[in-house]
């Protein structure tokens, strides 16, 4: 046979295959009838491992097993989608438990924010908030944390992520353990800025006080001057209040020109961060369940089984309702070696519907799925 005779029985078999499915997906359409009826759950993983045994039996060879595992297991996924959608449209799985609102409550908003006056924090709040906002500022992320979801203030505004250095990995995690939930973002453009005392010269400086991300934010600048040695802080802002503090001329800070004026510190070299783009994303989060209408970012985490495909399997439930995935990031679970927590963002409104089957398929399939927020 030649190459155009191959193709056209190709074009014969294809043909039988998109009939045969479709008949399938009309079989599975009444499948979902009947769990609708019944209140069955659409996912029955015992049933799908017997009908994956059953149908790699039936080929010739290794490699067509692996082959014909894999189509069963896409060919089923679509199912379960469609039982989804007939689901969804008959209500049973009822609402998703987060309120739209129009506007967030933030005139009369009380708001913290971590770190000391002149921290990054405290910028991305007067930005998002305005500069008359009511607020406080405590030590710790988990006491922002804390407060909000004790009342003593309504929102809190941490730093989540910043293009040179990566995520911030402890707000991932406090994230999961508090139920408070991400209403709005604010992002910053980051300058760092070398501050001493004032009438300070670089040749006095001996140590250099951040915190460990500005400090490799700046390791360009800071590695050029290998006699200076390097101090981890909380927070930018402590480490100017330290340096104003001592009073030792031998002691410098990488923190923000706002913490410069701030703590009577002087400018001794601007932009010592290697990146002129160098910007941190905030979130602003609150202790109640809703979203603004307008919203257009979901953030969610979620676990999924130690197995080979889980992962996969998972994503596809993006790309089945047509969403665009814009971040994923892993981290470990507590307690459980070699496991990760998936922390996912994807463009979206929780009033959409395709967002809505998109969460009930990875509710019903995903280990512990929490939304995070709508923003």
């Amino acid at each position: 046979m030649d190459l155009l005779e191959l193709r056209g029985r190709l074009d014969e078999i294809d043909e039988k295959i998109v009939r045969l499915y479709e008949e399938r997906m009309e079989i599975c359409s009444m499948v979902a009838d009947y769990k609708i009826e019944t209140g069955k759950k659409v996912l029955d993983k015992t049933r799908e491992e017997e009908k994956l045994r059953k149908v790699r039996a039936l080929t010739q060879n290794e490699f067509n097993a692996h082959g014909i595992e894999e189509l069963f297991q896409q060919i089923m996924s679509m199912s379960r989608k469609l039982q989804y959608n007939k689901l969804a449209e008959t209500g049973v799985y009822g609402r998703l438990p987060f309120i739209g609102v129009d506007q967030l409550d933030a005139d009369r908003a009380r708001v913290v924010f971590q770190g000391a006056e002149g921290a990054y924090s405290q910028m991305a709040m007067m930005k998002y908030f305005g500069e008359d906002v009511d607020c406080f500022h405590v030590d710790a992320f988990r006491d922002a944390m804390c407060a909000i979801e004790e009342g003593s203030a309504d929102y809190a505004v941490l730093p989540i992520e910043n293009s040179t250095a990566g995520i911030v990995n402890e707000i991932y995690d406090l994230l999961v353990e508090f139920e408070n939930y991400i209403v709005g973002e604010q992002i910053i453009k980051i300058e760092h800025c070398l501050l001493g005392l004032p009438g300070t010269d670089l040749e006095q400086i001996r140590t250099v006080y951040s915190h460990p991300q500005s400090l490799m934010q700046s390791a360009r600048y800071l590695n050029a001057h290998e006699n200076w040695q390097q101090v981890s802080m909380q927070n930018n802002a402590f480490a100017a209040r330290k340096v104003s503090g001592d009073m030792d001329r031998s002691q410098a800070a990488i923190a923000s020109e706002q913490a410069a004026r701030i703590y009577g510190l002087d400018i001794l070299e601007r932009g010592v961060n290697q990146s002129d783009t160098n910007s941190t994303r905030f979130i602003i989060v609150t202790n109640q369940k809703v979203f603004l209408k307008n919203a257009g970012k979901i953030s969610l985490c979620l676990e999924v089984p130690h197995e080979s495909g889980s992962l996969y399997r998972i994503l596809s439930h993006f790309i089945y309702n047509g969403l665009n995935m814009t971040k994923i990031e892993s981290r470990p679970i507590e307690g459980r070696n070699w496991e990760y927590r998936f922390f996912i963002d994807f463009e979206g409104n929780l009033g959409e519907s395709a967002v809505k089957n998109a969460l009930r398929g990875l509710r019903e399939e995903a280990r512990n799925m929490k939304v995070l927020g709508n923003y």
